[in-house]
């Protein structure tokens, strides 16, 4: 109990330095105050009115990367980055919304951040109910596989794979929170069509989550009385896609794309492309470590041939499957 309740702790005083900062920064320059010229501000100050995606950056840099990866350093463990993962948006998005050089449409910056919310809070639920609710009890099993590849130059590697990627990505994924932040343009069907699929994603995430999260409660059961585990879970949405969690994932992040696509930023789709590049591999990595679990080869190999690997779809019938030599 006290391991996690120190973890809880670090994990709340965490982002404390960038919050304050910020709010420090906010004093001196209220929100909506576009004509106010500071002359007498230092240029720390003038620096964050000017510079409001670079300092998200440097904020992360320092608070996220540096900080959390200290942390990692005294805990051996890179436990926090995947609760953050979930908040980290939600911050975002309110400090996009709060800069004093922000502009927007009210209703769109309204719908984006209960969005995000509703998005955060989805998968902030589903990590703490895979992990028992416990904070920090493990980390992520990528990066345990990790540690071990790279043996004793795993804590300065890490700071590099485990931090400054994530910020790639998450400053990436984002930036069209910040797009829309920046542009005041009436609403349109674009933002219909985008509130759609960010729901939609949602929804369909917190499904698959739900139904794996069964099958896998189900089968710690079975093996806790010694019964055989059910080796593949081929029902739910799992019967129509290999991964139809991830499907949801990328699917909402493609929403947020379309909402700064609107705005005309183009390049808004690059983090949600790469985002589901990043996916598309973690995927094999999840099929490879199936096939790895003796009990369910057989069962997994025959899923993996007549279910798609991720949008739902219909199954192939045996008979289109391709034998395979020899069978």
């Amino acid at each position: 109990m006290g391991g996690n309740l120190k973890n809880a702790l670090i994990a709340v005083v965490a982002p404390l330095p960038s919050i304050l900062f910020y709010t420090s920064f906010l004093h001196h320059y209220p929100a909506g105050d576009h004509h106010h010229h500071h002359h007498h501000l230092s240029p720390i100050w003038s620096w964050c009115y000017h510079h409001p995606l670079l300092l998200a950056n440097a904020l992360f840099f320092f608070n996220v990367n540096v900080l959390f990866w200290i942390i990692s350093l005294i805990q051996s463990s890179n436990w926090m980055i995947d609760v953050y993962w979930t908040v980290i948006p939600v911050l975002l998005v309110h400090y996009f919304q709060s800069h004093p050089r922000s502009e927007f449409n009210s209703w769109r910056s309204t719908v984006v951040v209960v969005l995000t919310w509703v998005w955060a809070i989805r998968l902030t639920h589903n990590y703490f109910r895979r992990e028992k609710w416990q904070w920090g009890a493990r980390e992520d099993w990528r990066f345990t596989d990790m540690a071990r590849q790279y043996g004793k130059n795993w804590w300065w590697i890490s700071f590099f794979a485990v931090y400054l990627i994530q910020q790639v990505f998450l400053i990436g994924v984002c930036i069209p929170l910040y797009i829309v932040h920046t542009v005041n343009q009436p609403l349109n069907i674009w933002d219909i069509t985008a509130t759609i699929v960010c729901i939609t994603g949602i929804i369909c995430a917190h499904f698959a989550d739900t139904q794996l999260h069964t099958f896998v409660t189900k089968n710690e059961k079975l093996k806790e009385v010694g019964k055989p585990m059910v080796a593949t879970l081929d029902e739910g949405l799992w019967y129509y896609s290999r991964h139809p969690n991830y499907f949801g994932e990328q699917l909402w992040w493609w929403g947020v794309a379309i909402f700064g696509w609107n705005l005309g930023c183009t390049w808004g789709f690059v983090g949600a492309l790469v985002n589901s590049l990043c996916l598309a591999y973690v995927t094999i990595l999840v099929e490879r470590k199936m096939l790895k679990q003796e009990y369910r080869v057989e069962a997994y190999k025959m899923y993996q041939k007549r279910t798609s690997v991720l949008i739902p779809w219909f199954k192939l019938s045996t008979n289109q499957v391709p034998k395979e030599k020899g069978t």
